[in-house]
Protein backbone atom coordinates (compact mmCIF):
# COMPACT_ATOMS: atom_id res chain seq x y z
CA UNK A 1 0.00 0.00 0.00
CA UNK A 2 1.61 3.32 -1.32
CA UNK A 3 1.66 6.15 1.41
CA UNK A 4 -0.90 8.32 -0.14
CA UNK A 5 -3.50 5.50 0.02
CA UNK A 6 -2.76 5.38 3.76
CA UNK A 7 -2.66 9.30 4.08
CA UNK A 8 -6.17 9.57 2.13
CA UNK A 9 -7.43 6.61 4.18
CA UNK A 10 -6.39 8.20 7.46
CA UNK A 11 -8.35 11.73 6.62
CA UNK A 12 -10.99 9.38 5.74
CA UNK A 13 -11.00 7.74 9.19
CA UNK A 14 -10.82 11.11 11.34
CA UNK A 15 -13.15 12.48 9.49
CA UNK A 16 -16.15 9.99 10.04
CA UNK A 17 -15.14 8.75 13.64
CA UNK A 18 -17.16 10.66 16.44
CA UNK A 19 -15.25 11.56 19.95
CA UNK A 20 -12.83 9.14 19.52
CA UNK A 21 -9.56 10.66 19.15
CA UNK A 22 -6.77 12.63 21.53
CA UNK A 23 -5.98 14.91 19.38
CA UNK A 24 -7.80 16.70 15.51
CA UNK A 25 -5.82 14.50 13.30
CA UNK A 26 -3.76 11.98 15.15
CA UNK A 27 -3.81 8.05 15.97
CA UNK A 28 -3.99 7.11 19.21
CA UNK A 29 -3.65 4.09 21.28
CA UNK A 30 -5.58 3.49 24.73
CA UNK A 31 -4.27 0.44 26.81
CA UNK A 32 -6.99 -1.03 28.97
CA UNK A 33 -6.51 -0.72 32.98
CA UNK A 34 -8.08 -3.94 34.19
CA UNK A 35 -8.89 -5.38 37.55
CA UNK A 36 -8.19 -8.92 38.84
CA UNK A 37 -4.39 -7.99 39.90
CA UNK A 38 -2.74 -9.14 36.06
CA UNK A 39 -0.06 -6.33 35.02
CA UNK A 40 -2.10 -4.69 32.69
CA UNK A 41 0.71 -1.85 32.58
CA UNK A 42 3.54 -4.90 31.45
CA UNK A 43 6.09 -4.01 28.32
CA UNK A 44 6.27 -0.06 29.39
CA UNK A 45 8.31 0.84 26.46
CA UNK A 46 6.43 -1.07 24.10
CA UNK A 47 3.94 0.85 22.70
CA UNK A 48 5.82 4.28 22.48
CA UNK A 49 8.53 2.15 20.27
CA UNK A 50 5.30 0.55 18.12
CA UNK A 51 4.10 4.62 17.93
CA UNK A 52 7.02 5.47 16.79
CA UNK A 53 8.17 3.27 14.15
CA UNK A 54 4.67 3.72 12.57
CA UNK A 55 5.28 7.58 12.61
CA UNK A 56 8.82 7.19 10.63
CA UNK A 57 7.22 3.98 8.58
CA UNK A 58 4.24 5.46 7.46
CA UNK A 59 2.24 9.33 6.97
CA UNK A 60 -0.02 8.29 9.58
CA UNK A 61 0.39 11.57 11.95
CA UNK A 62 0.60 9.46 15.76
CA UNK A 63 -0.25 10.75 19.06
CA UNK A 64 3.20 9.25 20.74
CA UNK A 65 2.12 9.22 24.18
CA UNK A 66 -0.10 6.07 25.10
CA UNK A 67 -3.65 6.37 26.55
CA UNK A 68 -4.15 4.28 29.20
CA UNK A 69 -8.10 3.88 30.91
CA UNK A 70 -10.26 1.81 32.63
CA UNK A 71 -12.93 0.26 30.82
CA UNK A 72 -16.01 3.16 31.45
CA UNK A 73 -13.84 6.65 32.14
CA UNK A 74 -13.98 9.44 30.21
CA UNK A 75 -10.53 8.82 28.21
CA UNK A 76 -11.78 5.22 27.35
CA UNK A 77 -13.51 6.94 24.92
CA UNK A 78 -10.90 9.13 23.54
CA UNK A 79 -10.43 6.99 21.02
CA UNK A 80 -11.50 3.70 18.51
CA UNK A 81 -8.36 1.11 19.09
CA UNK A 82 -7.42 -0.41 22.05
CA UNK A 83 -4.85 -2.22 23.94
CA UNK A 84 -4.65 -5.03 26.36
CA UNK A 85 -2.07 -7.02 27.37
CA UNK A 86 -0.67 -8.77 30.68
CA UNK A 87 1.11 -12.15 32.19
CA UNK A 88 -2.15 -12.84 35.31
CA UNK A 89 -5.16 -12.50 35.76
CA UNK A 90 -7.79 -10.13 33.98
CA UNK A 91 -11.56 -9.15 35.36
CA UNK A 92 -13.98 -7.21 34.35
CA UNK A 93 -17.43 -6.56 35.92
CA UNK A 94 -20.56 -7.10 34.18
CA UNK A 95 -21.05 -3.18 33.44
CA UNK A 96 -17.33 -3.22 32.28
CA UNK A 97 -18.00 -6.26 30.07
CA UNK A 98 -21.43 -4.42 28.15
CA UNK A 99 -19.63 -1.04 28.11
CA UNK A 100 -16.45 -2.98 25.91
CA UNK A 101 -19.00 -4.62 23.67
CA UNK A 102 -21.06 -1.29 22.94
CA UNK A 103 -17.85 -0.14 22.25
CA UNK A 104 -16.32 -2.28 19.93
CA UNK A 105 -20.00 -2.87 17.98
CA UNK A 106 -20.10 0.74 17.23
CA UNK A 107 -17.12 1.09 15.88
CA UNK A 108 -13.96 0.41 18.40
CA UNK A 109 -10.95 -2.25 17.67
CA UNK A 110 -9.64 -4.19 20.53
CA UNK A 111 -6.29 -5.65 19.69
CA UNK A 112 -5.37 -8.00 22.74
CA UNK A 113 -1.94 -9.03 22.73
CA UNK A 114 -0.88 -12.64 24.56
CA UNK A 115 1.71 -12.28 27.27
CA UNK A 116 2.83 -15.67 29.13
CA UNK A 117 0.22 -16.20 31.91
CA UNK A 118 -2.64 -14.48 30.23
CA UNK A 119 -4.45 -16.56 27.79
CA UNK A 120 -6.81 -18.59 30.14
CA UNK A 121 -7.81 -15.45 32.24
CA UNK A 122 -8.87 -12.89 28.65
CA UNK A 123 -10.77 -15.87 26.82
CA UNK A 124 -12.91 -16.15 30.20
CA UNK A 125 -13.49 -12.52 30.61
CA UNK A 126 -14.04 -11.98 26.76
CA UNK A 127 -16.60 -14.94 26.82
CA UNK A 128 -18.58 -11.88 29.31
CA UNK A 129 -18.10 -9.66 26.62
CA UNK A 130 -19.34 -11.96 23.80
CA UNK A 131 -20.87 -14.87 24.53
CA UNK A 132 -22.70 -15.35 21.54
CA UNK A 133 -19.35 -14.94 19.25
CA UNK A 134 -16.13 -17.65 18.70
CA UNK A 135 -12.37 -16.41 17.98
CA UNK A 136 -12.00 -17.21 13.95
CA UNK A 137 -7.95 -17.98 13.27
CA UNK A 138 -7.19 -15.41 10.59
CA UNK A 139 -5.98 -16.88 7.06
CA UNK A 140 -2.12 -16.39 6.04
CA UNK A 141 -3.80 -14.81 2.80
CA UNK A 142 -5.99 -12.34 5.16
CA UNK A 143 -4.88 -8.58 3.82
CA UNK A 144 -4.07 -8.23 7.48
CA UNK A 145 -0.90 -10.09 6.64
CA UNK A 146 0.09 -7.65 3.43
CA UNK A 147 -1.39 -4.37 3.53
CA UNK A 148 1.96 -2.85 4.34
CA UNK A 149 4.29 -5.42 5.44
CA UNK A 150 4.43 -8.51 3.96
CA UNK A 151 4.01 -11.34 6.39
CA UNK A 152 3.39 -14.74 4.32
CA UNK A 153 3.66 -17.08 6.76
CA UNK A 154 0.68 -15.34 8.74
CA UNK A 155 1.47 -13.78 12.30
CA UNK A 156 5.40 -13.49 13.44
CA UNK A 157 6.79 -15.65 16.22
CA UNK A 158 8.27 -13.49 18.54
CA UNK A 159 9.04 -14.66 21.70
CA UNK A 160 9.08 -18.54 22.68
CA UNK A 161 7.29 -20.08 25.44
CA UNK A 162 5.98 -23.58 25.16
CA UNK A 163 6.44 -24.82 21.59
CA UNK A 164 3.39 -23.46 20.54
CA UNK A 165 2.46 -22.05 16.85
CA UNK A 166 1.32 -18.15 16.54
CA UNK A 167 -1.94 -17.81 15.83
CA UNK A 168 -4.20 -14.39 14.90
CA UNK A 169 -7.26 -14.96 16.01
CA UNK A 170 -10.39 -12.51 15.47
CA UNK A 171 -13.66 -11.72 16.65
CA UNK A 172 -16.43 -10.32 13.72
CA UNK A 173 -19.55 -8.51 13.55
CA UNK A 174 -21.52 -8.03 10.39
CA UNK A 175 -18.44 -9.72 8.95
CA UNK A 176 -16.39 -6.95 10.38
CA UNK A 177 -13.64 -7.34 12.80
CA UNK A 178 -13.88 -5.99 15.62
CA UNK A 179 -11.43 -7.58 17.51
CA UNK A 180 -7.76 -9.32 16.75
CA UNK A 181 -6.28 -11.47 19.33
CA UNK A 182 -2.57 -12.32 18.85
CA UNK A 183 -1.88 -15.61 20.59
CA UNK A 184 1.66 -17.58 21.25
CA UNK A 185 3.27 -14.52 19.54
CA UNK A 186 4.52 -11.91 21.84
CA UNK A 187 4.46 -9.26 19.69
CA UNK A 188 4.55 -6.67 22.37
CA UNK A 189 8.15 -8.28 23.41
CA UNK A 190 9.14 -7.27 20.19
CA UNK A 191 8.05 -3.97 20.71
CA UNK A 192 10.02 -3.32 23.73
CA UNK A 193 13.64 -1.47 23.82
CA UNK A 194 16.00 -4.00 22.59
CA UNK A 195 17.45 -4.21 25.83
CA UNK A 196 14.35 -5.66 27.72
CA UNK A 197 13.87 -9.00 25.95
CA UNK A 198 17.74 -9.58 24.14
CA UNK A 199 15.26 -10.47 21.16
CA UNK A 200 17.18 -10.30 17.62
CA UNK A 201 17.02 -7.04 16.03
CA UNK A 202 14.97 -9.26 13.44
CA UNK A 203 12.80 -10.40 15.89
CA UNK A 204 11.98 -6.65 16.49
CA UNK A 205 11.52 -5.66 13.07
CA UNK A 206 8.95 -8.46 12.19
CA UNK A 207 7.06 -7.68 15.57
CA UNK A 208 6.95 -3.51 14.78
CA UNK A 209 6.48 -4.43 11.26
CA UNK A 210 2.90 -6.66 11.88
CA UNK A 211 1.91 -3.81 15.26
CA UNK A 212 1.69 -1.72 12.09
CA UNK A 213 -0.40 -3.93 10.12
CA UNK A 214 -2.59 -4.80 12.49
CA UNK A 215 -3.52 -0.91 12.78
CA UNK A 216 -3.75 -0.07 9.34
CA UNK A 217 -6.23 -2.77 8.28
CA UNK A 218 -8.45 -0.94 11.98
CA UNK A 219 -8.49 1.66 9.60
CA UNK A 220 -10.07 0.65 6.66
CA UNK A 221 -11.41 -3.01 7.74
Amino acid sequence: MNYLFITILTLLLYGNLFCMQPKSGSFAITRIQYAGGGDWYSDPSSLPNLLKFISGYTNLEVNQIENRAKIGEDEFYNNYYLYLTGHGNIKFSENEAQILRNFLLNGGFLHADDNYGMDKHFRREIRKVFPDKEWVEIPKNHPIFNIHFNFNNGLPKIHEHDNKRPQALALFHNNKMIAIYTYESDLGDGWEDANVHNNPESKRQEALKMGTNIILYSMIR
